[in-house]
């Protein structure tokens, strides 16, 4: 009898000694016994006694060198063929990739079908290697059950038959182990089984010891796992078991090995009984080949279920955007198409309904614009005749105001100057209504920005003499050349000298000028009351002033800006305003050098250099290259290095 089964553990050497190895030893059909072949010994050619000639030996080496250089150069060849290859498709993978990439970011639907094909092939895959793993080891167990069972069995028939022989010569014991081993092979209930017969090494020869080893199908004791033997030549009447492949005609297959060890006239036999798995890893292979299959077919379906619902739901979203871009562009009459009653429905219906509203209130809205637009235009341009005969008048009234009595004279002088403002304001009226209509055409042409400025300047010089204030120029550069409207840009200057003049309290007025290779910027730097980073927001609003309580001397209709600022965009440029209270304001005008162009950066900072900012660089403070004072650009250097921190300086745009 033998004890219960125990398992062999496997390794690397195991299954090196599973594989197939060199041939057994021959055994003799007829002896029993293992007969050694004996090594034949081949006769070894005589050396030649003479070298090879020296015309040979020098041609060997001409071909090798050949060869060499002729191999080289196909690897060159070859690998300049693979760079170019991968350059060619190194562009078609990224562009590839950036097309999914853009197609994950666009695409909802593409997004939502993607997401839900890789989970479902992440949850087959988990639970198709889980059945897989179930399955192999539910047919592993069963057939290792199944093996142990048969192998007690027959192990204990062949050692009752062993204990039961009575032999004496060697013939009589071949014939009796030959038809024991063999009544063990062959097919079992289910497993086809194999033997390999094997005397147990170091022990004592007995006088009667005809066989050493025998096997099936000329299998040889290198196919057992070392383990396995080791455990059964250790292990007595323990029975043993290890995985193993062993090896039926071309093919290796996956098998049980169940050792014992059986007595034979005194000597110790190891028995190990191959029980052939190659059904079940069939079995296994059909079975793991249906999950695959029928996993990918369900995949396909989840992913045309996932589709045909995302595109259900996606198609309407999908469609409204289409739709709202439109309204946004203008086309009011646009509606998303309505189907039955659920939720989309009931999205689409409120949006159309939304879309219908919308139209109205915007229909009203432009229609009450282009009223007021052509009141507007209408007003001042009948208001302008009589305001030319009133102005005759008061001009008349004004020269003539010596001959009259104080009161008239003060009255006339009263008079003159209103009807000035009201032709003022009545110009900037016509000018904002050109705007709205969309009637202001730019007419650009190259010129030098400089004469502009310095026109600007010598028109401001007597309101700056009356304010006490000095204009200075800073700038690098001696001329710039603009594509640009002069009577526009004359028009934003001079408002925003003047502004500066009439806030700057008689300090000091700093123009600076710089240009970089796309644009042009002119600043306007007062050091006056300033203003608030609020106020700074709204300066460009139409009739808002900072403080309407203040005394309207040279301004004061609230428009020059807000003209300043269309004159601006119609340059494709930019006009912003910076301002603290106590430290002035700063307008800063930036313009393409080219009509069309694009501005990048602004030449100047629209914070001033001269304003000490918490955490601000040293490297804002530039120096003057040239200045003028009261509108007369021809300071010298040195008056310009007396002031430092006046001039223009390097900056990005806010």
């Amino acid at each position: 009898m033998v004890s219960d089964i125990k398992q062999v553990p496997e390794s690397a050497a195991g299954e090196a000694g599973a594989a197939k190895g060199d041939a057994a030893p021959e055994v003799s059909e007829t002896a029993g016994v293992e007969q050694p072949t004996p090594a034949t010994s081949a006769t070894p050619k005589p050396a030649e006694s003479s070298p090879p000639p020296a015309r040979d030996l020098s041609w060997f080496l001409t071909r090798t060198r050949i060869w060499t250089r002729r191999a080289l150069i196909l690897v060159l060849r070859v690998s300049r063929l693979v760079v170019t290859g991968i350059r060619h498709i190194r562009p078609g993978l990224r562009f590839l990739w950036k097309s999914l990439l853009r197609r994950w970011r666009r695409s909802l639907e593409f997004r939502t079908v993607l997401t839900t094909l890789l989970l479902a092939v992440t949850s087959f895959a988990i639970v198709g290697a889980y059945l897989s793993n179930q399955i192999a080891n539910n047919l592993f167990q069963e057939r290792l059950a199944q093996a142990e069972s048969e192998s007690r069995y027959n192990v204990k028939q062949v050692q009752d038959t062993f204990d039961g022989a009575q032999v004496t010569d060697q013939s009589s014991v071949i014939t009796l182990v030959y038809d024991t081993l063999t009544a063990v092979e062959g097919r079992g209930s289910v497993i086809q089984r194999r033997y390999v017969f094997e005397a147990k090494p170091e022990q004592t020869k007995p006088r009667n010891r005809w066989v050493e080893s025998r096997a099936s199908d000329q299998l040889t004791v290198r196919v057992i796992p070392p383990e396995l033997r080791k455990a059964v030549q250790e292990g007595g009447k323990q029975q043993f078991w290890a995985s193993t492949q062993f090896p039926v005609g071309n093919e290796d297959r996956p098998g049980i090995a169940v050792g014992n060890l059986v007595t034979f006239n005194g000597t110790a036999y190891e028995l190990y009984l191959i029980y052939d798995l190659n059904t079940a890893q069939q079995t296994l292979n059909e079975i793991q080949n249906v999950l695959w299959a029928g996993g990918a077919a369900l995949v396909l379906m989840i992913g045309a279920i996932a589709w045909y619902v995302t595109r259900n739901v996606v198609s309407p979203v999908s469609h409204a955007a289409v739709v709202s871009e439109k309204l946004a562009a203008g086309q009011l009459q646009e509606r998303m198409v309505v189907k039955g009653e659920d939720e989309v429905a009931r999205l689409g219906a409120s949006f159309n309904h939304m879309a219908a509203s919308l139209q109205e209130q915007i229909t009203q809205l432009a229609t009450l614009s282009q009223m007021q637009q052509r009141f507007v235009s209408d007003v001042s341009h009948e208001l302008r005749t009589p305001l030319t005969t009133v102005r005759m008048a008061a001009e008349v009234l004004f020269d003539a105001r010596d001959e009259f009595d104080p009161m008239n004279k003060r009255s006339a002088e009263l008079l003159y100057h209103q009807v000035e403002r009201f032709q003022s304001l009545l110009s900037d009226l016509l000018e904002i209504s050109r705007f709205d209509a969309g009637a202001a055409v730019l007419d650009a042409e190259p010129q030098d920005i400089f004469q502009v400025i310095s026109h600007v300047i010598d028109g401001a010089a007597p309101v700056a003499e009356e304010y006490g204030s000095e204009v200075r120029l800073s700038a690098r550069q001696k001329s710039i050349v603009v594509e640009m409207d002069s009577r526009r840009i004359d028009r934003i200057l001079r408002n925003l000298l003047l502004n500066a003049l009439e806030h700057g309290e008689g300090r000091p007025i700093h123009v600076s000028v710089a240009a970089n290779h796309d644009a042009v910027a002119v600043s306007v730097r007062d050091h006056g009351i300033g203003m608030s980073q609020a106020e700074a927001a709204r300066v460009f609003d139409r009739f808002w002033r900072a403080d309407p309580a203040r005394a309207r001397t040279t301004g004061g209709s609230g428009l020059g800006l807000s003209i300043a600022a269309e004159d601006t965009k119609l340059h494709n440029g930019w006009l912003q305003a910076w301002g603290r209270k106590g430290s002035g304001s700063n307008f800063r005008l930036t313009l393409p050098l080219r009509q069309g162009g694009t501005i990048v950066k602004s030449p100047l900072l629209l914070e001033p250099a001269d304003i000490e900012f918490p955490g601000s660089a040293n490297e804002r403070h530039m120096l003057v290259l040239g200045t003028g004072s009261t509108g007369n650009p021809g300071q010298t250097a040195s008056d310009a290095d007396r002031n430092p921190q006046t001039g223009s300086g390097t900056g990005e745009a806010p």
